[in-house]
């Protein structure tokens, strides 16, 4: 079961990525729901210092994993990010650009609304 689809504008949630597909669903938005315990509500466009980041932290997003239809993301990808990692990389100055548009309205229980304006690209 999916909440509510609103973005972190009170607007209506937009797609983050269908190429490559993303989100909790993989509907291509990042849509959440009680089973997305990561709250992966963020709407993220990947650089390489984040993905780098996240490889040191255990999370490698760049490598392919093909068993799973994963075909790892690149600097200029979106990602249905978790909110918790996004504060981390933003803690660690190494956060990704963030789409609002296409932000979960649920991330801000994480991230305050101001933060994410500073990485805004819409």
């Amino acid at each position: 079961m999916k909440l509510a689809s609103l973005n972190v504008l009170g607007q209506d949630l937009q797609p983050c990525s269908s190429d490559p597909v993303t989100g909790f669903f993989r509907d291509g938005c990042c849509n959440t729901g009680p089973m997305d315990r990561g709250l992966h509500t963020f709407c993220a466009l990947m650089t390489a210092e984040f993905l780098a980041l996240s490889k040191y932290l255990g999370n490698d997003l760049s490598t392919p994993r093909p068993e799973f239809g994963f075909q790892g993301l690149k600097p200029g990808d979106q990602w249905c990010l978790c909110a918790a990692r996004f504060l981390q990389a933003h803690e660690e100055g190494a956060a990704p650009k963030v789409r609002l548009a296409a932000t979960h309205e649920a991330t801000l229980a994480v991230v305050p609304l101001d933060i994410l304006r500073q990485y805004a690209t819409d």
